[in-house]
């Protein structure tokens, strides 16, 4: 069943009913003023930080799941209606949303009344824009009010929603009926005592009337879709004094037959300097300059028409970097619009704010943030840069990171503590990515601090070398890396033995000293080690890199050993040193992460690849897809934990089939997928790419339930009681992963070191394809015929001449170069 359909010409997805499985989400802003918004234009803004810079409202675990947005009320002759269908509920002759790239527009219409608005964040500007159109597609004069409506978070959006005795009481406005454009809303709780910012929200027109008080708006005992205001048909000119603040303008339209209107409002984020916050000090008037100049910046339509089309020019020298064409549909937009557009936003986002995560819990994740660089290194390189050295700057002096760090202060969050052994090592896999994509080996150079410490930078290498060393000087009796709190599976906790109600499996040490030790920390360490060493022969250390060759040689070894079970790899040793994902236990025998990782690493991979059956690396992968494999993506483990067992941790405290405990953590199918082409298995790796791949389950949306354009964290597993729903879209590493498993594996063209990469591996259903990509300022137009065939690996021309390999040297910046391969 479907809700809708993609439209590729304009690189939409485009909806048709409001009444979805679940409210589907776009992301609006670029750089810093981002807003979340639903096809119901459900959702929120914020600058900069989800927590500390919250401009509107929304509320969680609530009924209906819409308990927040920016909304716009119609009363028509009395017949009172919302173009968002939300929150008034009332019947539409006409719904249709598009979620665009960076941008949503929801039009709806009734009795002979249309509404389309368009909501974006231009490029470089801290607002939200709100384009509305309002047409008379009837045959008489109709005269009807318009009004808007945001609520006010007071700023902290943790604070906003727990300190009710203080916040009900802080609430405070400025309203501006004859701002120099039109009307203008100040919103200002706290700006006269400690803040140097303001919230805007105004309209280019002089509006009918106002309302910032959300109780006199809404009426005693209703709720927004019965909201009193519009259902009076005029606004009260209500001041909010403590309570609730909101932003609500009324616009009186009168339209001829087949005439439109059309108005924008904005919402914006202003700061002041100390020394310019007032207007007029002794009187406490906000300083509305900067205001004032954002919003005459839309002023007219034709401004608001140019900015959009400047975010639209914008995305589309984004999505030139990298393009495909082939006789897959599914694939292409994928791979030329909407994978790229997820990894952009993970990149702005991270972890923090979504449907699923509230924005207040969680800030930035070094991990997450390293990995999410493979995803959009390709399309912004400059701020790729700026990331890698923000994230470095978060490291501790031993090489250990903070799990998370806030994006506002760039600082560690102790609340979520560190030792998650895994992370140092993602900051070599982040900086390698970047440097093969730039050949900017300076960044190596750059002085960084430790935990944001004047006085302790160092070259971001010493940084590198902390991660390596750091994994080198903890491990186990195997030889195999210790755990920590964690590694990549953050509820696989073997040293926390928790059986306290609330306390956290992440921070929680109940039983210090123990051995536990990550087959999956020893396989990352093997690829990322390596990738170490050859950043050090680079930068002119030979002795660096053999000395680092040589503790990676012996890593491989001890995992061989130590972490091969007989028929798949061990996913770890617990505190007391017993085997976990074996065949000799009931439960959890097999896990995911091990064998894709390790296969990605070239462990246990022999030169005869898929036909050495005998291999580990085969047969773990054929364990994989006999044990692990369904018709909806690779369960994370097999059989699923029945029963909590302490010594593991969080991991089974999930039911059966959901989240770690034998779901399909869609974020490790991608090692698997990209193993399988190592081992030119090229028809198996793709099977397994479109199990998870959202715009494959568009047909079965009623049992995925979340967005067909963009991929979720989970999807329940064989064991669930819903097996095939989805959970926790958009914010995923699987999105960048993903896109590296299609673009440099499946579709098998790369950046490396010194030239593009270019080794496909996607069985026969593509036959041919032509990839695009722009490297270093060259662009390579490579076509590729495929046989399909397992194991075949592509004979390349460059510019009609054959090489050796599969590496094609970089070409100078500007040129063009035609590359051939033939499988």
């Amino acid at each position: 069943m479907r809700y809708g359909h993609f439209d590729d010409e304009t690189r939409e997805y485009v909806i048709t009913t409001p009444h979805t499985p679940y409210p589907w989400i776009n992301y609006l802003g670029s750089q810093e003023f981002f807003s979340l918004i639903s096809h119901q234009a459900g959702g929120y803004s914020f600058y900069r930080d989800a927590k500390m810079r919250r401009l509107t409202r929304y509320r969680y675990n609530t009924t209906p799941s819409e308990a927040g947005g920016r909304w716009f009320y119609v009363n028509d002759g009395g017949d009172v209606w919302s173009p968002s269908w939300l929150p008034v509920k009332a019947d539409l002759d006409h719904f249709e949303t598009r979620h665009g790239l960076g941008y949503t527009s929801i039009s709806g219409a009734r009795n002979g009344l249309r509404v389309d608005t368009l909501f974006f964040v231009p490029v470089d500007e801290n607002a939200e824009v709100q384009r509305v159109t309002v047409t008379n597609t009837s045959d008489v004069v109709k005269r009807v009010t318009l009004f808007s409506y945001v609520e006010f978070c007071l700023w902290n959006a943790q604070d906003d929603q727990t300190n009710y005795q203080r916040n009900l009481s802080i609430g405070e406005v400025e309203v501006e009926p004859d701002a120099p454009t039109g009307s203008a809303i100040y919103h200002r709780t706290e700006y006269r005592e400690r803040r140097d910012h303001y919230a805007v929200y105004g309209v280019n027109a002089r509006a009918a009337g106002f309302d910032t008080d959300r109780d006199t708006f809404v009426g005693a005992w209703n709720g927004l879709g019965e909201a009193a205001v519009p259902r009076a048909g005029e606004s009260a000119g209500s001041v909010a004094s403590g309570w609730y603040p909101i932003g609500s303008h009324s616009l009186v339209l009168e339209l001829e037959p087949g005439e439109s209107r059309t108005h924008t409002f904005v919402l914006g984020y202003v700061e002041n300097a100390d020394e310019e916050k007032w207007a007029d000090a002794a009187h406490q008037v906000v300083n509305k300059q900067p205001a004032h100049a954002l919003l005459e910046r839309f002023a007219t339509t034709e401004q608001t028409d140019a900015a959009f089309e400047r975010l639209q020019q914008y995305w589309t020298g984004l999505l030139s970097t990298y393009s495909v064409r082939s006789s897959d549909e599914k694939l292409d937009r994928m791979v030329n619009i909407w994978n790229q557009y997820q990894c952009m936003v993970t990149f702005n986002m991270s972890r923090s704010a979504s449907f699923f995560e509230t924005g207040i819990g969680r800030g930035m994740g070094f991990r997450d943030s390293n990995q999410d660089l493979l995803g959009f290194v390709h399309l912004i390189p400059e701020r790729a840069r700026e990331r890698i050295l923000d994230i470095a700057a978060t490291q501790l002096p031993d090489g250990s990171a903070y799990h998370q760090y806030q994006p506002l202060t760039k600082r560690g969050n102790d609340d979520i503590g560190s030792g998650f052994n895994d992370d140092p090592l993602w900051l070599v896999a982040g900086v390698a990515a970047y440097v093969k994509e730039t050949g900017d080996v300076a960044i190596l150079d750059e002085p960084v601090p430790f935990d944001n410490e004047p006085g302790s930078e160092v070259p971001l290498f010493e940084h590198l070398t902390r991660s390596f060393q750091f994994t080198v000087e903890h491990r186990g009796p195997h030889g195999l890396p210790l755990i920590g709190r964690a590694d990549w599976n953050d509820c696989l906790n073997l040293n926390c033995f928790s059986t306290t109600p609330g306390e956290s499996f992440q921070t929680t040490e109940n039983q210090a000293g123990g051995v536990a030790e990550s087959v999956f920390i020893a396989a990352q360490f093997v690829l990322y080690g390596a990738e170490y060493a050859e950043l050090a022969e680079r930068r002119g250390l030979p002795d660096v890199a053999a000395k680092a060759r040589e503790a990676v040689a012996e890593m491989r070894e001890a995992v061989l050993e130590h972490g091969w079970d007989g028929r798949w790899f061990l996913r770890a040793y617990d505190y007391y040193g017993n085997k976990i994902g074996t065949d000799e236990d009931t439960e959890g025998k097999i896990w995911i992460e091990p064998q894709g990782f390790a296969v990605m690493a070239g462990i246990g991979v022999t030169p005869d690849g898929a036909r050495d059956a005998s291999s580990p690396a085969v047969q773990a992968l054929d364990a994989v897809n006999e044990m692990l494999a369904t018709d909806h993506g690779m369960v994370l483990q097999h059989p699923a934990y029945t029963t909590y067992r302490v010594e593991m941790g969080e991991v089974s405290t999930y039911p059966p089939g959901y989240k770690e405990n034998g779901g399909i953590f869609c974020h490790n199918n991608p090692w698997v997928i990209i193993g399988e082409t190592v081992l030119g298995r090229g028809e198996r790796a793709f099977d397994l790419y479109r199990r998870i791949t959202p715009a494959y389950r568009e047909d079965i949306s009623e049992v995925h339930r979340l967005e067909p354009y963009v991929y979720a964290q989970m999807i329940a597993g064989k064991e669930a009681v819903r097996h095939g729903e989805a959970k926790n879209s958009w914010l995923t590493g699987t999105a960048a992963w993903n896109f590296v498993t299609v673009s440099q594996y499946l579709l098998g063209v790369r950046t490396d070191y010194d030239g593009l990469v270019v080794d496909p591996q996607i069985g026969p259903d593509v036959p041919e394809f032509t990839v695009t990509r722009v490297a270093r300022g060259a662009t390579y137009e490579i076509t590729v015929t495929n046989s399909g065939a397992d194991g075949a690996r592509a004979s390349l021309e460059v510019d009609g001449v054959a090489i050796e390999g599969n590496e094609v040297p970089y070409a100078p910046a500007g040129s063009t170069v035609r590359v051939t391969a033939r499988l």
